[in-house]
Order: structure tokens, then C-alpha cells, then sequence
């Protein structure tokens, strides 16, 4: 029994459907585990920043102790730690928002950059161990900050790859997959705090 041309294209249809419908879930899939490693990359970096500020009391406490040690830069870094430990953990979903975060984290960035360069004008603090293990913590979360960062902007450029090509720009809008910010990383960020004085080098 011959088959009927409509019996075709309807088969033809069901199958183009079916194609697009399993194309589209698998671009939602896609789309939704890059949420989730942006947003996961974003955790990494906001544990990474309120574990370097949870150092600063400490730091404040072992050079309360000197001498003539300059009250203003204790109070400019305890300043600059609050503000930073205040900021929203959530991930930024807008530009203004992160700029926020990141300016409060360079901020104490900044501060730790000047407490450490009057720090070098005591040798005797120096060479406390409690300074020096806050000095090697400092660092340690230095460079774990750097990883995070730069595996959080990978894991946006691989999101927002997915999001804007066809046909994931599709499924994005149907089911409101945002833009995230991305964020700036100045020079200063990158390189700060210098907490290495070379102390031991001869």
C-alpha cells in the first residue's frame, strides 16, 4: 500500500520538531551549567577576598604592640576591611553592583599595599613569627585569588559563548539566561600586596 505524501511531510515535521526540541534542551542544558560554574567561580572568588580580609585583625593585633607604628594606617585598613567584608556575597548581575564589590575589594587591596610598606621600617616587627606566618597567609591568598579570578572570567567567556550564538541566543531568551558582568582586574589588583621584603636574601 503506497504512502501517502502527507503521511510523509507529517513524518518529516515530527522529526524537524523533535531535532529542534532536542537541539533546544540540549542548549538549555548547556546554558545552565555555565550558570553554574559562573556562579560557582564567583563563590570561589568572594571566599577567597573575606578570607583575605578576615587576616587584617589579626594583622592590626600583632603590630599594636610597636611602638610609634602609625595609628593612621590602622585605621585606614580596619576602615577598608569592614568595607570590603560588608559587601553582598551574591553574584553581581549588574555592572554597578560588581563595580561596587571590586572597588571595596581594591580598596583594601590598597590599604594592605601601604600597611606592609610602613611595616618595612620595623625590622624588629619583621621578624616576628606571628608576622611573618600573616605575611605567607597574605600571600597564599594572593595567589589563590588570582586563580579564582582568572577561572571565573573563563567560565563567563564560555557562558556568554553559549549565550549569544544560534541557537543558544534562542533558548537564552525564552528562558532568561542574563548577561553577567564581567570584571575588571586592574594593574594595581594584580600585583598587590607586596608582602615579600626579602628579608632573607643575602
Amino acid at each position: 500500500m503506497p504512502i501517502r505524501a502527507s503521511t510523509v511531510v507529517l513524518g518529516l515535521f515530527v522529526l524537524f520538531v523533535l531535532g529542534i526540541g532536542g537541539c533546544g534542551v540540549g542548549r538549555y542544558n548547556s546554558l545552565a551549567k555555565g550558570k553554574a560554574s559562573v556562579e560557582a567561580g564567583w563563590a570561589e572568588i568572594d571566599n577567597q577576598y573575606k578570607a583575605r580580609a578576615d587576616l587584617v585583625p589579626n594583622l592590626v593585633e600583632t603590630v599594636k604592640g610597636v611602638a610609634e607604628f602609625e595609628k593612621k594606617t590602622l585605621t585606614d585598613i580596619t576602615e577598608a576591611r569592614n568595607v570590603a567584608r560588608q559587601q553582598p556575597s551574591a553574584l553581581p548581575t549588574d555592572p554597578q553592583q560588581l563595580e561596587a564589590y571590586m572597588k571595596a575589594q581594591q580598596g583594601l587591596s590598597g590599604a594592605l599595599t601601604r600597611f606592609f610598606a610602613v611595616a618595612e621600617a620595623y625590622p624588629t616587627l619583621k621578624a616576628t613569627d606571628s608576622f611573618r606566618d600573616l605575611q605567607s597567609q597574605l600571600e597564599g591568598r594572593e595567589n589563590r585569588l588570582a586563580v579564582a579570578r582568572r577561572d571565573y572570567i573563563d567560565a563567563i567567556k564560555a557562558y556568554e559563548s553559549a549565550r549569544t550564538t544560534f541557537p543558544g541566543n534562542i533558548v537564552a531568551g525564552m528562558f532568561h539566561f542574563e548577561k553577567v558582568p564581567q570584571p575588571t582586574i586592574t594593574p594595581e589588583e594584580r600585583n598587590v600586596p607586596k608582602v615579600d621584603f626579602g628579608s632573607d636574601k643575602k
